[in-house]
C-alpha cells in the first residue's frame, strides 16, 4: 500500500500539479492532504479544481476555514496572511466555498499496519499546533489517545517525521505551495506500508516556482510571498505578523 501524504497547498497548482504527477509515478494509490488548501497563492479556483478531479481526501485548513465561514472570532493579523485571504475572498468561486465548507476538520482511514489520522493544526481545530519534537511519551500518548499508529499534521511549512517507539509514527510532509525549509520546491511524503511495516518517504519535487512567483506578483498579491516561494524560505524579517500555515 502507497499513501501520499500533502499539506499547505496554498493555491499553487503548478506545484501541486508536480506533486500529484510525482506520487502517481511512485506508485501512490490514495493521496491524503492535510488542508491550507487556499491562501497566499494566485490560483485557488484551479487549485480546488484539481483536488477535486483527483479525488484527493482533504481535511480543513485554518486558512480554508476563513474562506469556509468568514470566522469574524479569528483575530485580525497584520501583515500579508489576511490580505491574501481578503483577496481569495473575491475570486474564489461560490461552489468552492461551498466544497470547503463540507471538510472535515480530521480524518481518518485504516491500513495493514494500523490507523492513520490526519488533521491541518490539531485534531479539534485547524488553527491549533501540535509540537511534533516534543518528547517521545507525550507523543506516544497522542498517539494512543488518538487511537492512530500514523498522525500526520501540517501548519509549519517544513517537513518531518520520526518513528516513536511501540506507538508509531508522526508525519508533517511540509508545504506543496510555500515549503519553508529552505530549498524552493514543493514538499510531499510518501507512505510505503507492506503487513506492519511503513516506510516514509520524504522528498520535494521542482515545479516553475518562476512562473508562480510572476502570477503573485501580476495578481497583486504581496511579493514577499513571491521572494519566498522563489527562495523556499521567508525573506529577511519574514512576513511580518502572520505565521506559516495562518
Amino acid at each position: 500500500m502507497r499513501i501520499g501524504l500533502i499539506s499547505d497547498v496554498h493555491a499553487n497548482v503548478l506545484a501541486l500539479e508536480a506533486v500529484l504527477g510525482e506520487l502517481k509515478r511512485k506508485g501512490a494509490t490514495l493521496v491524503l492532504c492535510l488542508g491550507d488548501l487556499v491562501g497566499y497563492g494566485p490560483a485557488p479556483n484551479e487549485t480546488l479544481d484539481l483536488l477535486r478531479a483527483s479525488d484527493v481526501m482533504c481535511t480543513l485548513g485554518e486558512a480554508d476555514e476563513r474562506i469556509a465561514y468568514g470566522f469574524a472570532t479569528r483575530a485580525t493579523r497584520a501583515g500579508v496572511a489576511d490580505q491574501t485571504i481578503e483577496w481569495t475572498r473575491t475570486v474564489i468561486e461560490a461552489r468552492h466555498v461551498e466544497w470547503l465548507r463540507g471538510l472535515p476538520v480530521q480524518r481518518r482511514i485504516e491500513t495493514p499496519a494500523g490507523r492513520l489520522r490526519w488533521f491541518h493544526g490539531s485534531p479539534e481545530d485547524p488553527a491549533d499546533r501540535i509540537n511534533l519534537h516534543q518528547d517521545p511519551v507525550t507523543l506516544a500518548r497522542l498517539l494512543n489517545r488518538q487511537r492512530c499508529t500514523i498522525l500526520s499534521c501540517g501548519g509549519s511549512h517544513v517537513p518531518y517525521f520520526r518513528k516513536i517507539a511501540s506507538a508509531g509514527w508522526v508525519i508533517n510532509p511540509g508545504s506543496v505551495g510555500l515549503s519553508l525549509n529552505g530549498e524552493p520546491g514543493a514538499d510531499y511524503a510518501l507512505l510505503v506500508i507492506e503487513g506492519n511495516e511503513v516506510e516514509i518517504r520524504m522528498d520535494k519535487v521542482e515545479y516553475d516556482v518562476a512562473a508562480v512567483a510572476f502570477d503573485i506578483v501580476a495578481w497583486g498579491l504581496p511579493p514577499v510571498i513571491a521572494e519566498a516561494v522563489q527562495r523556499g524560505r521567508m525573506p529577511e524579517g519574514g512576513i511580518s505578523g502572520s505565521k506559516p500555515g495562518s
